[in-house]
């Protein structure tokens, strides 16, 4: 699992050669704290087809704007530089393997 930033985004996740899940979150976001572990677990699992990556996004909001991310947590699944598949709210993790499985 990694960690984006503004500066980072572009070359992190837009210009990776797999797909990059990366989770927009907050601080004073409760469901974000209980999505984290499910995301270490699939970091674990998918490692080597996966990307996982965290942007705060009270520090980032460039970031959470340019891609009209308006709450948390929303799972953004890039592949290429574009979004191809988003997950809104904290869900269980045979629901985000489900939703991840056909791109992954």
């Amino acid at each position: 699992m990694i960690t984006v930033t503004t500066e980072s985004f572009d070359e992190d996740v837009l210009k990776s050669d797999r797909p990059v899940l990366v989770d927009f979150w907050t601080e004073w976001c409760p469901p974000c704290r209980m999505l984290a572990p499910i995301l270490d677990e699939i970091d674990a699992e998918y490692g080597d087809r996966l990307v996982i990556a965290k942007l705060n996004a009270d520090d980032h909001p460039e970031i959470a704007l340019r891609y009209n991310v308006l709450g948390y947590p929303t799972l953004n699944l890039y592949r290429n530089g574009e979004i191809i598949h988003q997950i809104k709210g904290a869900k269980p993790k045979r629901m985000i393997l489900a939703d991840l499985s056909p791109h992954i």
